[in-house]
């Protein structure tokens, strides 16, 4: 869900540096642009990459994309952001108040599959507009849909897969996975270091409001597939899955997210926003997605959550 923060993993992907904190998944791009080194935005500017929104849009209705079901329209807005920069901070526009934005020229891992879904969400409902799209990112990037303040984003992953299933976009599949096992990494990373969120540095009084969703969030049953239990999952798994990757740092449950995406013989890939040295881009990773998660020795897993028809559609 970024939305990101936490201390540094040995990791290929979505990492910053730890001698400023660092933070994963929904969490990092709430960071302190200061501390980390992220450029002022303009904060008028909620909507980034409208060229790029045309073309996708071309292309969607070129192929009829939104006669598909939406895990296959998914799969298909995910290849054409293939290749996209790997940018972080893109949802820090302002630190005291809350914008909701869409920056198409640069993802992060969970813009990546908040952008994928929520472009497949607006197609499917007959939406043609960037203000279309933006109204579908802020129904599931925050709580019950609605944005108030900055607590009202949902920063961790597990929280924004269980708010999204009780309105209706996804439904969480690791109960029902072979070799499921509870979930009991705990978070609390923002409570604990409010100084690496920007918003909280400015607005303390948040702080109590974060750890009531923290307490709330670490008293919800969960579920996920441990490491040794992928290859017992792959054939479950379908393009347009959302997938988080499940580790023991300390304070966060997630510490990186993408996509299920099916290669033309049907076997299931990771697709993600790499941070990677080596790519910085959105990326196809290569062999299945049981082995795709092997960059450190933290990581315990993955949760996955299947994206649902849109109301009405």
């Amino acid at each position: 869900m970024l939305h990101q923060n936490r201390a540094q993993l040995t990791s290929r992907r979505t990492f910053i540096r730890c001698s400023a904190g660092a933070a994963f998944g929904l969490l990092a791009a709430t960071a302190i642009r200061s501390t980390f080194g992220a450029t002022d935005n303009d904060a008028s500017t909620a909507f980034k990459g409208e060229d790029i929104f045309a073309k996708l849009l071309a292309k969607a209705n070129e192929g009829k994309w939104r006669e598909l079901p939406i895990g296959e329209c998914m799969k298909r807005v995910a290849r054409e952001l293939e290749g996209t920069p790997y940018v972080g901070f893109t949802l820090e526009l302002d630190k005291d108040n809350e914008i909701c934005s869409v920056n198409l020229t640069g993802l992060d891992c969970v813009t990546f599959f908040e952008d994928t879904l929520d472009f497949s969400r607006m197609l499917k409902k007959g939406g043609n507009t960037p203000q279309a799209m933006l109204a579908e990112v802020m129904f599931t990037r925050y709580r019950g849909g609605k944005m108030t303040d900055f607590t009202s984003r949902l920063h961790y992953t597990n929280d924004w897969l269980h708010d999204n299933e009780v309105k209706g976009v996804v439904k969480i599949l690791a109960p029902d996975l072979p070799g499921a096992a509870p979930f009991t990494q705990k978070v609390g990373i923002m409570s604990e270091k409010p100084k690496n969120y920007r918003q909280l540095v400015a607005h303390p009084e948040l702080i109590p409001t974060i750890k009531k969703f923290e307490d709330e969030i670490n008293g919800r049953p969960t579920m996920f597939i441990p490491m040794d239990k992928l290859p017992g999952v792959e054939s479950k798994l379908q393009s347009g899955d959302i997938v988080g990757v499940s580790t023991t740092e300390r304070g966060i449950d997630i510490a990186h997210t993408g996509l299920v995406i099916t290669d033309d013989a049907g076997v299931p890939h990771f697709m993600d926003a790499s941070s990677s040295k080596k790519k910085m881009k959105v990326t196809f990773e290569e062999g299945p997605i049981s082995k795709a998660f092997n960059w450190s020795p933290k990581l315990t897993g993955a949760v996955f959550a299947r994206p649902l028809e849109p109301a009405g559609t």
